[in-house]
């Protein structure tokens, strides 16, 4: 591995790390770009060294958000154990199933997604509400759940989806519900990580460098949202559905 590779991949992790510590989505841009830089390496060693660099430019962010976010600990450390073992089971589905058939539904969903954010400008802008504690827990689980499920099966975005079912359901602003979609989606990473760990797929010479990097950009991202407040990130998110559906696009037609 040449020093220029290297630091190309770190950054990628840089940018992704900033992007991904603000809205999600850092995924839609450090593993296309690794994997065509890295053609010759298998898809799961490198899906698994991105693992590391992931998980630590979201846990870097994470720090950082809960100094300045009311944090509601219990609720949603049930909701990471919970996604850990949904995302175990989407990663079980994916090793029995193609899941080519979902893409062209989670296209539309995207696109349905992304016109919804335009044209609400005031969607995830306004204070948290509260909600009755019993319907809180049914969305709560009912989310961990199925995202968690997406993430073993899909992946991409999968931090983004959890933010936007946080505001829509959970009823968070923008900086809270980043800020509770960070520790869930790090739940259901570390199960990633384990099995690509058990495995031997991780290239620690890329993961480590790239883990640095990812993580700078988490720290740097994160203290930029915090400063800009809701309506940056709002900007953010359109561009990461933006991506989103890029990427989908791109794997449907590749499939014909």
């Amino acid at each position: 591995m040449t020093f220029e590779i290297i630091a190309l991949l770190c950054l990628i992790a840089f940018i992704a790390g900033f992007v991904d510590s603000i809205v999600g989505g850092g995924g839609l841009i450090q593993t296309p770009l690794t994997l065509t830089i890295l053609p010759q390496i298998p898809v799961a060693t490198v899906v698994g060294s991105l693992k590391i660099p992931a998980f630590f430019g979201t846990s870097v962010a994470l720090t950082q958000y809960i100094k300045k976010v009311k944090f509601h600990w219990k609720l949603f450390t049930l909701m990471a154990s919970l996604a850990f073992f949904s995302a175990y089971i989407g990663s079980y589905f994916l090793t029995i199933v193609n899941n080519d058939f979902m893409k062209p539904l989670l296209l539309v969903i995207l696109i349905g997604m992304g016109i919804f954010t335009l044209l609400k400008k005031d969607f995830g802008m306004a204070t948290a509400k509260t909600i009755n504690k019993k319907k809180l827990l049914i969305y709560a689980v009912l989310i961990s759940i199925i995202v968690g499920l997406y993430d073993g099966f899909i992946g991409p975005g999968t931090g983004t989806f959890f933010m936007i079912c946080f505001v829509t359901f959970l009823k968070m602003d923008f900086l809270s519900a980043n800020t509770h979609a960070k520790l869930v989606n790090l739940a259901t990473n570390f199960g990633s990580i384990c099995l690509f760990l058990i495995k031997g797929k991780v290239i620690w010479a890329i993961a480590i460098p790239m883990a640095i990097s990812n993580g700078l950009g988490g720290y740097l991202g994160s203290k930029f949202a915090i400063k800009k407040g809701n309506t940056i990130v709002r900007k953010f998110l359109i561009f990461v559905i933006f991506l989103s559906i890029l990427r989908f696009a791109y794997d449907i037609y590749q499939t014909f």
